[in-house]
């Protein structure tokens, strides 16, 4: 995924290094995410502050940030904005975590559970309600 220095790169490179179709960089773009610089034909070229921004954009998707929430990081005027950010962010993640830890423990007591229909499971139904073991 490294490019040299002063590299750059057309959509499909670009887009072929990071697995992403070309109209995915051409969506980022109209979106604000993107800003690649164009040649006389008006086609886009890609250097490494792009190729390292697909990356970012790329790893924060992963990590379940909408490109709604990428654009207000890349676009944040300093690095006070950006942590307000990413803190609001890990505080989403914190929560979805705990739902799919919940849901994780629901599904390992139904592949565990010794009654014949587990929907008539009282530990199943307690787990169902978010009471946990009580």
């Amino acid at each position: 995924m490294k490019s040299t220095t002063g590299e750059r790169l057309s959509i499909g490179e670009l887009a072929g290094r990071h697995g992403l179709a070309t109209h995915v960089l051409r969506h980022w773009e109209a979106m604000g995410l993107l800003s690649p610089a164009r040649q006389a034909g008006g086609q886009r070229r890609y250097g490494p502050e792009d190729e390292a921004r697909v990356a970012l954009i790329v790893r924060a998707k992963e990590a379940g940030a909408s490109l709604e929430q990428i654009r207000l990081l890349v676009t944040a005027g300093d690095g006070a904005r950006r942590r307000e950010i990413l803190i609001e962010h890990l505080a989403v993640l914190a929560r979805r975590m705990e739902r799919l830890r919940a849901s994780a423990e629901l599904i390992e007591h139904v592949l565990e559970c010794p009654e014949e229909d587990f929907f008539t499971c009282p530990r199943f139904q307690r787990l169902l309600a978010g009471e946990g073991e009580g």
